[in-house]
């Protein structure tokens, strides 16, 4: 048996069709709307309704059918792409990065882009700048995941809050063998997700491309070395 086999299956989740760390925020807003129907004026009613309405969207959790094979790299998550580029990281990883912009209207759960068993889950960063701002992705509070391949290389997923953002969710475990497009976290309210494949890598999408996380394909290994 090998390793990857040995090692302990990641249990996906979120799987509901509402995430359920949204329910506290969504019970609150329906609360106000209540509260607003019963004593307010039609138009305060209206506005929380609305503002109540936004907040389930935001945790929806769809399912989705995970395309391509092993080698085939999926949206870690629904938004725009951001930056397609070669970069060096501050723990000196090279590689294809792709970097995925959230807005408050997108899925925000995430999705592993490969599978892989979990290496290392690495937190940082104290700020909380625009997603679109160069300095937000090493100084803003994020959660970098780095994934070993079954056949040896590694990629790094991060999640990058933003202006908005200020919490981050990541329900994988250092061990864990997360299967491609598996639901593993997500970010609240506002957010970027980075992946950050090995050299040799080759992007599918570009700047300005809109992806849907687990679906759409962003891009596709080269072979190993």
């Amino acid at each position: 048996m090998s390793e990857d086999e040995r090692a302990p299956k990641f249990s996906e989740r979120p799987t509901a069709l509402i995430a359920p760390e949204g329910w506290p925020f969504i019970a609150a807003s329906m609360a106000l709307t209540g509260l607003a129907f019963g004593f307010g004026p039609p138009w305060l009613t209206a506005v929380l309704g609305a503002g109540a309405a936004f907040v389930i969207a935001f945790f929806r959790n769809p399912s989705r059918a995970v395309p391509g094979d092993e080698h085939t790299v999926v949206a870690p998550a629904d938004g725009r792409v951001l930056a397609v580029d070669a970069i060096e990281d501050e723990h000196g990883r090279k590689g294809l990065r792709i970097a995925i912009f959230l807005s408050v209207f997108n899925v925000h759960v995430n999705r592993a882009p490969l599978a892989g068993r979990v290496l290392s889950l690495t937190r940082g960063g104290t700020r909380f700048l625009a997603a679109w701002d160069p300095r937000g992705e090493r100084e803003n509070v994020r959660l970098a995941m780095e994934l070993e391949l079954a056949d040896g290389r590694r990629i790094v997923v991060t999640q990058i809050t933003g202006l908005i953002a200020r919490r981050i969710v990541c329900h994988a475990r250092v061990g864990d063998w997360i299967l491609r497009g598996a639901r593993y976290g997500l970010i609240r309210f506002g957010s970027r997700t980075d992946v950050l494949l090995p050299p040799g890598s080759v992007a599918t999408v570009k700047p300005g491309d809109p992806v849907r996380g687990g679906a759409s394909i962003i891009g596709r290994l080269g072979a190993a070395e």
